[in-house]
């Protein structure tokens, strides 16, 4: 049976597919405890918003813009050619990981010639049509908070990210390690990503090896592509829980996400749902949400 239900914080509609399967998910994951728990969490248009004050938000790549917009021009080129690609439902898994690998490929290209400064990314981000979704601070908040934006860092966070590396001018001169795309955010890219993370510290000191992070095998996925579902292959869970953020084209997509994800959350919903889920999941102590893991 299908069931659509309105959440209780939010007036945004919530489709569950298979309620007793969420159920039982859920009170198995409430029952291993909180330190069993990790969260596994998209960036762009999961945790930032789809639409902001009427405009597309743009995402965390698409935001930068360099000294010479002949270079924006171009990225801009290959975005329309390749994200209708991303989301074409008939083009097999392997050829749409090849032609976004190749597409994020040429985009990096084109930041190291077209030139990058530190400060020019410092300034794109202030300029941004970028804004997080209402409810993430108090996600975070209860899972534990991301430095940056949120101001705070700490041991358990671990991102998996494109890395840049600036000369001494504060100049993009490469990309470090293995491109990361929306088709393998997976368990595997934090493995690769390690040595970068041990250096990031925060005001809680050295982030955690990555052993305790496979440890923690009942899952909390968010995502809004169905690439994110990807985001926890390598891990040897137990238990998964995935929510998905269907933003845009509700009618056409909505049945396919709602076979793919455990609880869909239309028309750029909040984060208030995730926030009750959360809540309902570490229900077992007071301290629940200071021993997860995002």
């Amino acid at each position: 049976m299908e069931e659509t239900e309105i959440s209780r914080f939010s007036e945004a509609m919530v489709v569950i597919g298979n309620p007793q399967s969420l159920a039982n998910k859920k009170a198995a994951i409430r029952d291993a405890g909180p330190g069993k728990l990790q969260v596994i969490v998209d960036f762009d248009a999961t945790l930032t918003r789809y639409w902001v004050n009427g405009l597309r938000g743009q995402s965390s790549h698409g935001l930068l813009q360099q000294s010479n917009p002949e270079f924006d021009a171009k990225r801009r080129q290959l975005f329309e050619y390749y994200h209708p690609l991303e989301f074409s439902p008939t083009i097999p898994i392997e050829e749409k990981t090849a032609l976004m690998e190749e597409w994020w490929g040429k985009a990096h290209a084109l930041l190291i010639e077209g030139g990058v400064a530190y400060n020019d990314i410092k300034k794109s981000v202030a300029n941004a049509t970028l804004e997080f979704r209402d409810g993430v601070v108090e996600l975070f908040s209860f899972l534990e908070v991301l430095r940056q934006k949120l101001y705070k860092s700490f041991k358990n966070v671990k991102i998996v990210s494109n890395w840049m590396t600036f000369d001494n001018d504060g100049r993009l001169v490469s990309f470090r390690g293995k491109t990361i795309h929306v088709l393998n955010k997976n368990e595997h890219a934090i493995d690769m990503a390690a040595p970068l993370h041990d250096q990031l510290g925060g005001i809680d000191g050295p982030t955690d090896g990555n052993d305790s992070v496979k440890k923690r095998t009942n899952v909390l996925l968010l995502g809004d592509h169905l690439g994110d579902l990807g985001m926890s292959d390598g891990l040897n869970y137990e238990n998964r829980i995935t929510v998905g953020f269907l933003n845009d084209n509700v009618e056409k997509s909505l049945e396919i996400y709602q076979k793919a994800f455990d609880v869909v959350f239309l028309n750029d919903a909040p984060m208030w749902g995730v926030v009750e889920l959360v809540t309902e999941i570490c229900s077992t102590g007071a301290a629940g949400g200071k021993d997860s893991s995002a």
